[in-house]
């Protein structure tokens, strides 16, 4: 691992996120911490899109002592079901756990809409004799003739990839890993993932929903990584690829491999990393992401520098993953959501989108369904020309488009209907801010908003307008954002052990001997990943719910374990903030015990600004209709390229930029701080 002490002025970090239209590339410069971008098409091999994105960041990779990447390839291989054909071998009677599943509904009212189908088909879900009691006592050991068996069943399937998951193998794994020896002696190249490895915990269908989705990426992310490394080191890149995962750390290649599962989740986790980056940066502790792309906006929420962070998600409903995850709320949102009428004649906005082809009517590819784009440029908000004249807006067929979908059926003018269909889609995202902070026990008066995203920028005031949020924050480079998410992580592994046990009854000692045998676990992984031991971190948790309780908290707990006081005192009061109410009283149980084991990079450092005393100048005017004004007015258009630390710009105004466009509405003044990130600050009633 490379330390800045080492490095030359020609040495560069590259962050490369991989979307399903474009990949972006963010390099930093290691000695004067500048930072440039590059955007280029993804391609069918995601890899050749990451090779040349960094070719179109000028950099030669030879100078590049780290390169770290999120990729959408796992959450697409398990939406379309692209991965090599599998095998779960499972407890007998325990067969159908991951089809039964919990038995609920994304929709409770929807009876007929269809459950997406299991990731391993029935007839490749195999069973075996063997019983392990709730205690970890082996009732009736393996049944070794059935499960030899088994391996030859599924040799001569020519399947390599199996998961293993046997009831109860979280408190004694001995039968889960005699079936994997079987089955390693048998077919010696398969790709074998264990429930007790992946995810040691109680609750059977998510122990095996868990494996089952780590056993199908691994063949796949385990090639691509491989592929990935072996082009990157032919080039001449001496380090580890790191590959972002959605608990907001990184991971080998190698490692990626064993635990494929957890890059479900790297985009989003990336957007939010970088968030909080740009809201510290700027002097705020609490903070909003707001991401809203073409398709759709991811919310997520730090409060005192800390990401929220889930036990349970999931790609397709009903298959939860349960690696923990930077808790991201996603809603069908972006600039390409479709504006349509309901039954009732009412106006609605997403979650069906343009997509990138035909794309809104403004595009001029066909479409023809009137889309916030398309609103944003009927109103003036949205120049002609985006990516410095590379694209080109019709504010004809936009017109056209809002006209015929909106503006005729509610008897509305094109301009009123323009301003209907991103109010509209305001409101949707205001909700799921709401969802995340409010319904959580935070009040966002007390957040500030980073909105990013190529389309983030234009909905970020009003949206803070209409949640009281006092400031908004736009980055350098808000359309490749998440990118730059990848650069301000370390490499991050979550050990934990079932801990069921009544605080009253908890052993202190045998608690801390259990702390370190996890941080014993965590040091080896790290190691493995060529961490030096100087580098490591250990955070604890314990997860801790009222007694009777389903769901737990995870509360932060110092070492060495002296007493549970403390710790039992700040359950009671999370507890009160995230559902409002809290027994001080009542007894508390401990459900699990968890170590973050962290293995700190080197961080760069970014480049600041002296501030100017010089007013900042338009580069032209261009009409735009905005919400608090009856009509459109002659509107000051600055580009960001122009605006240096220190310049302030009032709204009414519109700041154009390479990747996306800000806009300031009247009574709200932008600031530029050293960092060159802009701080609209919002009046509050």
């Amino acid at each position: 691992m490379t330390t800045g002490s080492e490095l030359s002025e020609r040495a560069v970090r590259v962050a490369c996120d991989v979307g399903g239209t474009f990949t972006d590339i963010c390099v930093l410069n290691e000695s004067s911490g500048r930072m440039h971008v590059a955007k280029v098409p993804t391609t069918p091999d995601p890899i050749e899109g990451v090779l040349a994105g960094i070719e179109a960041g000028g950099v030669d990779l030879n100078d590049l002592v780290l390169f770290s990447h999120g990729t959408t390839l796992a959450t697409n291989a398990l939406i379309t079901r692209r991965f090599p054909p599998a095998v779960m071998i499972t407890t007998k009677g325990f067969r159908d756990t991951i089809e039964i599943r919990r038995g609920n509904r994304d929709d409770l009212w929807d009876t007929y809409k269809e459950m997406a189908k299991p990731y391993i088909r029935r007839r490749d879900r195999l069973v075996v004799t063997e019983r392990t009691d709730y205690a970890g006592v082996i009732v009736t050991p393996l049944n070794e003739e059935e499960a030899r068996d088994l391996a030859r069943i599924v040799g001569k399937r020519g399947v390599k990839t199996v998961a293993i998951c046997f009831a109860n193998a979280f408190i004694n794994p001995k039968n889960e890993q005699r079936m994997r020896d079987i089955l390693a002696a048998e077919i010696p190249d398969a790709t074998i993932s264990l429930s007790s490895d992946i995810m040691p915990e109680i609750f059977e269908h998510e122990r095996f929903s868990t494996t089952v989705a780590n056993a199908v990426l691994a063949p796949v992310v385990g090639s691509y990584a491989r592929r990935l490394e072996g082009r990157m080191k032919e080039g001449g890149y001496k380090e580890d690829v790191l590959l972002l995962h959605s608990g907001g750390g990184v991971m080998t290649a190698k490692t990626a491999e064993q635990y494929a599962a957890r890059l479900s989740a790297s985009g989003i986790a990336a957007g939010a990393i970088a968030s909080r980056f740009v809201a510290e940066h700027a002097g705020f502790k609490n903070s909003i992401g707001l991401d809203m792309g073409g398709t759709s906006t991811d919310v997520s929420l730090c409060d005192n520098g800390n990401l929220r962070i889930t036990k349970e998600w999931y790609v397709e409903y009903g298959y939860p993953i349960c690696f923990p995850s930077i808790e991201v709320l996603t809603i069908g949102a972006g600039g390409g959501s479709l504006a349509w009428i309901d039954a009732a004649k009412s106006l609605r906005n997403g979650p069906q989108s343009a997509g990138s082809t035909p794309g809104p009517a403004c595009y001029g590819r066909g479409g023809t369904n009137p889309t916030n784009c398309d609103a944003n440029v009927v109103l003036g908000r949205l120049s002609d020309n985006l990516a410095g004249g590379k694209v080109s807006l019709d504010k004809t067929l936009a017109t056209e488009a809002i006209r015929k979908g909106v503006a005729e059926p509610l008897g509305m003018s094109v301009e009123d209907a323009a301003l209907a269909v991103l109010k509209v889609a305001n409101a949707n995202m205001a909700d799921a801010v709401r969802l995340l902070s409010i319904r959580r026990g935070y009040d966002p008066r007390d957040f500030a908003l980073v909105a990013f995203g190529g389309a983030g920028p234009l909905h970020g005031a009003a949206l803070a307008r209409d949640l009281s949020i006092p400031v908004v924050l736009v980055p350098p480079n808000p359309g490749v954002t998440s990118a730059l998410g990848c650069l301000l992580v370390d490499i991050q592994h979550d050990v934990t052990q079932m801990y069921l046990s009544k605080t009253d009854d908890v052993n202190i000692d045998d608690l801390e001997a259990t702390y370190r045998a996890l941080e014993i676990e965590g040091r080896e992984r790290l190691r493995n990943e060529g961490v030096p031991d100087d580098r490591m971190v250990f955070q604890r948790k314990i997860d801790m719910r009222y007694l009777g309780q389903w769901r737990a908290l995870s509360i932060g707990l110092s070492a060495p374990v002296l007493s549970l006081e403390e710790a039992i005192a700040t359950f009671h009061h999370e507890h009160g903030r995230e559902h409002n109410y809290s027994r001080p009283g009542a007894p508390v149980e401990v459900y699990r015990v968890s170590v973050i084991a962290t293995g700190l990079t080197p961080k760069a450092r970014f480049a600041e600004f002296d501030p100017v005393d010089a007013p900042a100048v338009p580069a032209g005017t261009r009409l735009v209709r905005f919400d608090e004004l009856p009509e459109a007015v002659e509107t000051p258009v600055y580009d960001r390229a122009t605006l240096q630390a220190g310049m302030k710009v009032a709204g009414p105004a519109v700041i154009d930029q390479l990747d996306s466009t800000i806009i300031v509405p009247p009574g709200v003044t932008a600031e530029v701080d050293r960092s060159l990130t802009i701080a609209m600050h919002i009046p509050q009633a």
